[in-house]
């Protein structure tokens, strides 16, 4: 038999697993290429006809068609090394294998000798695939051999069915595909180079302020050292120290640099695991001749992958067949149009025939999208070496900040901004008064010198502590924190904006099958005919109404009646026969599943590969979603043919028009189907739905010819029938109802969602009568809740789709598309929409949410890539575990927030009050006890805060609306109120200190101990008031669950520990002096006072503390505006014409070596466009998006609104 023959071309079937794709009931692990017979000889004979035509006469009609092999494959400049390989056993080089792509090249694939040849020169097996057992290549192939195999090798008959005996262990062989690896590469990108832990610490020695304050703290150490070594003390003085300072504050900032490295460090090692982890996924493989699923890092040249509509491609290649392979090449060559594949055989039959064109297209290219069909390719390219490898090495980013990244970045540029002025003004205040007073000032110039450099080291500082670099920083954490949670609870997040958005949903639009049941399917009841019902329930059969059991119905039917029910279960199905944990099962969606299990029960069906292995298959019809059906059409023995068709039921029974008289008689008998038999099946479907059972129908017709007369035709394939056209007149079957039971805890989680103030509506392909019952089993129906049809809602206008959205709950018979439309005007009604999908073509809805969510079981890889979070389990409960996460990320911010503002505004007006009104000019706090005070407020406090895990009543408030603010009234209130109460015991202890505790002013030791009080009751306020953040409501418990945070309790010794014996050993460093018992018990009385003035500010209400807030914002802004605009912006362009010059100088001096490789890297602009259509979005809504205004930081920092909780963007 040649390679081309179609006169033995039946069905075969290969039984293991498979990826997803679509079909009746949702999605399958099924490849339907596996089910059918779909190799490259079933048209070829099409092809020889078609070429018998005009296309016989014209020669050479492909571009490169007079090339040589050698001209062919003739290396480009730029990739000579990928042609050069030593010792490859294989025939083809990568860079060889490449060049049948980029562009297609016919000639290349002529010069491999098609599709055997590259079978042979890879040394694999069309059929079988690659061996599970091979390790290293001992036998060598080169060129010629290979591409004369296309010549002179016979074709091996394929076997129809698969050998169930050939077993695929799926242990890891050591050294699998050793040869293939070192001369293909595996199939993995270069993980973009990571930052190495000594660059987050230049980084973090590279902060500017840092810089300024480092060289401050020389100039001191130097002139310390100076004092120290090079002057004589004074009588009765003992050797000068004032070098300790400027080394400590070296020790303190080399600290500073090592934590805040060490934290970077540790964030990202955490984001490369979640994005091994996310670009990880399972695909199927043909190796020792079954279909095994492997993790697509493990893909390599000449193995034999499945294609199914809605994968994603994962490597380069050559179509072995398929039917009707129509794939999306958007993302990798710009092309818009689907196009069609043409399996390789046909392809190499019609180049040797002389009659291939141009349009002919083998080629597989990685990245893109299979839009519809099934198939099986061979792949040539994997990695680096791939097309869309190559475009992706050459375009890898930087991580994406989030909204709230962004968001926070610009308010710590605002407070950085007012703190640095108020470090400015007592900078120039302080160096007036040391001006004023050296006509007077007797030290010698080295001491003169300390004091002007302490006075800039003070300054400095309080930049240092001013500046919250620690808001961002927070954020990392607290996504890092949550991400790797969720991943433990079925959560992938694959956008770590969908993380913070998700907290702050306010409706939920759920698929039914699968996430809100178990998609455990078992055909419970049915009928046959419009006359005959069976249900499991029955215990004795009633002749006179002619309900049955189970065994009785189908024992009256005849075996032409039996034949044809057979023929709708078993051939017009994409599942097939497999294990599941080590036991016998259907694998697939799980609706043709229990079709299957149905027939093998009472049908007596053997295995499915047998039963389809007879049957010659003419044309498949693949399931849609918008027309719910699926169909096959089937050539008889007879040499009739007959199209089978299922789906949904009161859809299907629309086209039905005959049904069979006699179940039991011989032959088929057709008689009208009238409408008081629609009427009662009618009856039967809308029974079977109340009990939420699902509904499909068997129809199916008989032609003579096929494609009928006056039937369309598809364009590129005559073969190929328009199915609307012959998809009429049908005979009705049967109608099956089968059961899928509710999650356990989905009802539970329902009402969580509802108490959390997140409306859960179900989007569902089921019937009207179905889908309000399973939405009334878990609680989404309500009593005043609206129940809706996909095709009546799309024709509703805006206005009545916005009047009627509220009180929506379930949208049964619903489309994608319907989907899309209900997403695009929830979110221009101003919801934050989080919506579930499993199928390609629920992409835009996806997309077009603020949080999509695919299923990790049931999903296709193209909703999956649409999505933002991946549900692993495919479970609702999940998204309830999604939003307590989101809300605790959300309110981890939010405590940080709270806690940092309160430090900054307190330590700087500390510092700035005592420094002025010192005749000294030192300020109470010195710059290494301010630099602790900086590494509390920005590491050990975001590690503290943004590690607190959500309990479920998280789940008890509402969602915070999208256009709240990230401080809200309470956060303020805290945040003052506990500023009042530090400042007012810090200024007390400072300038009334001596005077309570009877200390002399001339005592130089006593008022160093007062300094010492002052510090050590400054920091454990903050320790004390990192309890009181813990909340961020008007409850009083603060301790709640802190068992449950390791990283709090351990934070807090580290603060507890650190700050006690900073106090007794920090001596000259930190500028400070062992205190007593009874001292340190003061201070500790005097901070622990927070915890209870903490419960007196919850009991304010926020609606008084609203209105004080006004009243001072508007004073604020009355003196802040104008100062403002005559003072600083003055200041600012003067600043500016200053410095403007000099910094353009220095970037056309020391940037041109930059520009230059920017240069380079945006010269490919092909790259550029691949990158746009990557990441585009694959559908426009039809309706606008309303988007919130965005406000302010200035007035987001200082006009406090009503709400109390944290929002994201």
């Amino acid at each position: 038999m040649s390679p081309t023959d179609t006169s033995d071309n039946y069905l075969s079937v290969h039984a293991p697993p498979s990826p997803t794709t679509q079909s009746i009931g949702g999605d399958t692990l099924r490849s339907r290429s596996d089910s059918f017979n779909s190799t490259a000889y079933s048209t070829a004979d099409t092809a020889r006809s078609r070429a018998s035509s005009d296309v016989r006469t014209i020669k050479s009609r492909f571009e490169g068609d007079n090339l040589t092999a050698e001209e062919a494959l003739r290396p480009d400049k730029t990739n000579e090394k990928d042609f050069e390989v030593a010792n490859n056993p294989f025939a083809f080089s990568p860079g060889q294998l490449n060049k049948t792509l980029n562009p297609k090249s016919l000639a290349a694939y002529k010069a491999f000798g098609g599709i055997l040849g590259l079978e042979r020169g890879l040394q694999t097996n069309l059929v079988a695939g690659l061996s599970v057992d091979e390790t290293s290549i001992s036998e060598k192939v080169d060129f010629t051999e290979a591409t004369e195999a296309a010549r002179t090798k016979k074709h091996q008959d394929i076997p129809l069915v698969a050998d169930q005996n050939v077993i695929v262990t799926d242990h890891e062989v050591r050294g699998q595909y050793h040869d293939r690896k070192r001369v293909f590469n595996d199939n993995r990108l270069p993980e973009k180079k990571s930052v190495s832990i000594w660059r987050l610490f230049w980084n973090a020695a590279s902060d500017k302020v840092l810089i300024i304050l480092t060289i401050a703290a020389v100039i001191s150490l130097v002139l310390g050292i100076y004092q120290s070594v090079g002057t004589t003390p004074e009588p009765g003085e003992g050797p000068s120290v004032d070098w300790i300072e400027g080394l400590a504050i070296e020790v303190a900032v080399v600290i500073v640099i090592l934590v805040t490295g060490l934290n970077d460090y540790r964030r990202e090692k955490q984001f490369v695991a979640l994005n091994a982890k996310k670009d990880d996924r399972q695909v199927k493989a043909v190796r020792s001749g079954k279909s095994v699923m492997i993790s697509v890092f493990d893909v390599t040249v000449g193995d034999v992958l499945h294609l199914e509509s809605g994968d994603s491609i994962p490597a380069d290649g050559i179509l072995i067949g398929g039917h009707g392979i129509r794939c999306d090449e958007s993302s990798a060559t710009g092309e818009s149009d689907a196009m069609k594949k043409t399996n390789g055989h046909e392809v190499w039959q019609r180049i040797e025939d002389g009659t291939a064109t141009s349009k002919l297209d083998p080629f597989i290219i990685s990245g893109s999208k299979v839009l519809e069909g099934v198939g099986t390719y061979l792949v040539t390219s994997v990695g680096v070496n791939s097309s869309f490898g190559k475009i992706m090495m050459s375009l890898q980013t930087e991580n994406e900040e989030t909204p709230l990244q962004k968001k926070l970045g610009r308010m710590a540029g605002w407070i950085g901004f007012l703190g640095t002025m108020a470090a400015g003004l007592l900078f120039f205040i302080l160096l007036f008064r040391f001006v004023a007073g050296l006509p007077t000032n007797n030290l010698p110039p080295a001491k003169k010198g300390q004091q002007f450099v302490r006075i800039l080291i003070v300054a400095i500082t309080i930049i240092v502590v001013a500046v919250p670099e620690g808001l961002p920083v927070a954020v990392t954490l607290a996504l890092s924190f949550a991400t790797k949670k969720m991943l433990k609870e079925n959560n992938l997040v694959r956008h770590l904006r969908a993380c913070e958005t998700m907290g702050n949903a306010t409706t939920i639009c759920s698929d039914k099958t699968g996430t809100l049941t178990q998609n455990k399917m078992t055909v419970v009841a049915g009928s046959m005919g419009s006359k005959v019902r069976f249900d499991r329930i029955v215990e004795s059969d009633d002749e006179i109404k002619q309900h049955y059991r189970f065994a009785s119905a189908f024992e009256r039917l005849s075996p032409a009646v039996r034949n044809v029910f057979l023929q709708s279960s078993a051939i017009n199905s994409t599942a097939f026969e497999g294990e599941e944990d080590g036991k016998f099962a259907f694998i697939g969606s799980k609706t043709e599943t229990a079709i299957l299990t149905m027939a093998k029960e009472q049908l007596g069906m053997g295995p499915v590969a047998e039963e389809r292995a007879g049957t010659e298959i003419v044309q498949l019809i693949p399931f849609d979603s918008d027309r719910k059906c699926m169909g096959v059409v089937i050539r008889l023995a007879s040499g009739t043919y007959r199209l089978l068709v299922k789906g949904a039921a009161e859809i299907l029974l629309e086209k039905a028009t005959a049904e069979l008289v006699d179940l039991s008689a011989d032959s088929l008998q057709l008689c009208d189907f009238s409408k008081e038999s629609k009427n009662a099946v009618t009856a039967s479907i809308n029974e079977f739905a109340a009990q939420s059972l699902r509904t499909i129908a068997l129809l199916y017709r008989d032609y003579q010819q096929w494609p009928p007369i006056g039937a369309r035709t598809l364009e590129d394939d005559r073969s190929m029938v328009v199915f609307e056209d012959v998809f009429h007149d049908m005979t009705f079957l049967g109608v099956v109802g089968i059961q899928d039971p509710l999650r356990d805890g989905v009802t539970k989680a329902v009402k969580q969602c509802q108490d959390a103030g997140v409306v859960v509506r179900m989007v569902t392909g089921d019937n009207l009568v179905t889908a309000s019952a399973i939405a009334t089993q878990c609680g989404i129906k309500t009593e005043d809740g609206l129940v809706m049809e996909g095709p009546k809602f799309r024709q509703l206008s805006d206005e009545k789709m916005d009047e009627i959205l509220p009180h929506l709950q379930v949208l049964a018979r619903s489309s994608p598309d319907d989907k899309r439309i209900l997403v695009s005007r929830l979110k221009y009604l101003g919801e934050t929409v989080a919506v579930t999908g499993d199928g390609t073509n629920d992409g835009p809805a996806l997309k077009l949410s603020d949080v999509g969510f695919s299923m990790g079981i049931a999903g296709t890889e193209v909703a999956k890539e649409a999505s933002a979070i991946i549900l692993m389990d495919d479970n609702f409960s999940s998204i309830v575990k999604a939003i307590m996460w989101g809300r605790c990320v959300n309110d981890a911010v939010a405590k940080f927030l709270q806690f940092q503002i309160t430090v900054n505004i307190t330590a700087v007006i500390l510092a700035f009050i005592s420094a002025v009104s010192s005749p000294d000019m030192h300020s109470v706090l010195s710059a290494v006890q301010l630099l602790w005070v900086n590494l509390i407020m920005d590491t050990f406090a975001a590690l503290a805060l943004a590690t607190d895990p959500p309990t479920e009543k998280i789940l008890d408030r509402k969602p915070t609306p999208k256009s709240a603010p990230l401080i809200t009234t309470n956060m303020w209130k805290m945040i003052i109120g506990q500023t009042i109460y530090q400042l007012t015991v810090t200024f007390t202890l400072y300038f009334a200190g001596s005077a309570i505790l009877d200390y002399s002013t001339a005592d130089k030791v006593l008022q160093k101990e007062l300094d010492t009080m002052v510090f050590n009751a400054f920091v454990w306020m903050q320790i004390f008031n990192q309890f009181n953040n813990r909340r961020l409501d008007n409850k009083f418990n603060i301790f709640e669950g802190v068992h449950r945070n390791p990283f709090f309790i351990v934070i807090s010794m580290i603060m507890v520990g650190g700050q006690v014996m900073i106090v007794f050993v920090g001596g000259a460093a930190f500028a400070i002096k062992p205190i007593n018992g009874t001292q340190w018990a003061i201070c500790i009385l005097c901070a622990l006072p927070c915890l209870l003035w903490a419960i007196v500010l919850r009991c304010i209400p926020d609606r008084y503390a609203k209105f004080v807030f006004h009243i001072a914002g508007k004073i604020w802004f009355f003196f802040y505006r104008p100062t403002y605009r005559f003072f600083f912006r003055p200041v600012g362009h003067a600043c500016r014409a200053v410095f403007v010059p000099t910094t353009r100088f220095v970037k056309r001096t020391f940037g041109r070596k930059k520009v230059a490789a920017d240069d380079k890297v945006f010269d490919d602009e092909e790259a550029g466009v691949k990158l746009e259509k990557v990441l585009s979005t694959s559908s426009t809504p039809q309706t606008p998006v309303k988007n919130s205004p965005v406000t302010p930081a200035p007035d987001v920092m200082v006009s406090p609104p009503p709400q109390v909780t944290l929002t994201a963007p």
